[in-house]
């Protein structure tokens, strides 16, 4: 369940909130709240937007995985293509964009796998998972962002990612998920 926007939940009782920051990418709030004791507390919020994430799926059985400098953690991280999601965007809509812009390539068929929360502790973060499958690639090709330049593509064996994710390799939750959640999704297709 997502917190209300206005901060309440059954549970707790909302006494103040205080936006410190609001930013391109997030909105940092601290609440107090009382608990159901009567004891006061403060929470933390992180609001994100949300985001798309998709396992692109060549007919070939290759996945496209990209490669950029992730500047929180400091170096290049391999994941699935993915990005937030535009104010009132239908992440159906963004997951097709992001395909777009990161990979060059546009799907037939876009299969909802599963919508988690990254951080649920301190942020509102959902990413709607996304296998695209019938990929075809766009005449203009990439069109991406200033900061997603250094990105690269890498078209890696379906099960050879999936390997990799399960040994760790991929460190990104969001690649383990989506991987994972496609491997069992495409075996239960099977005859």
């Amino acid at each position: 369940m997502t917190p209300p926007k206005d901060g309440t939940l059954a549970e707790l009782k909302l006494l103040s909130r205080e936006v410190l920051y609001t930013g391109r990418v997030i909105e940092l709030l601290v609440d107090r709240v009382e608990y159901p004791s009567g004891k006061a507390g403060v929470r933390e919020i992180a609001r994100h937007p949300g985001g798309a994430v998709i396992v692109p799926l060549l007919d070939d059985g290759r996945v496209l995985l990209v490669s950029q400098l992730r500047y929180p953690v400091g170096k290049r991280v391999t994941e699935l293509p993915a990005g937030k999601l535009a104010l009132g965007e239908d992440p159906k809509a963004a997951a097709e964009r992001e395909l777009a812009e990161e990979t060059g390539y546009r799907a037939a068929s876009l299969d909802h796998l599963v919508t988690v929360f990254t951080t649920p502790g301190f942020c509102d973060e959902e990413l709607h998972i996304y296998l695209a499958r019938g990929l075809s690639l766009l005449p203009g090709g990439v069109r991406r962002e200033e900061g997603e330049l250094n990105m690269t593509v890498e078209e890696v064996p379906f099960g050879e990612a999936v390997s990799r994710a399960v040994r760790g390799d991929y460190p990104d939750a969001k690649t383990i998920i989506g991987l994972l959640l496609a491997e069992k999704r495409l075996l239960e297709r099977k005859p």
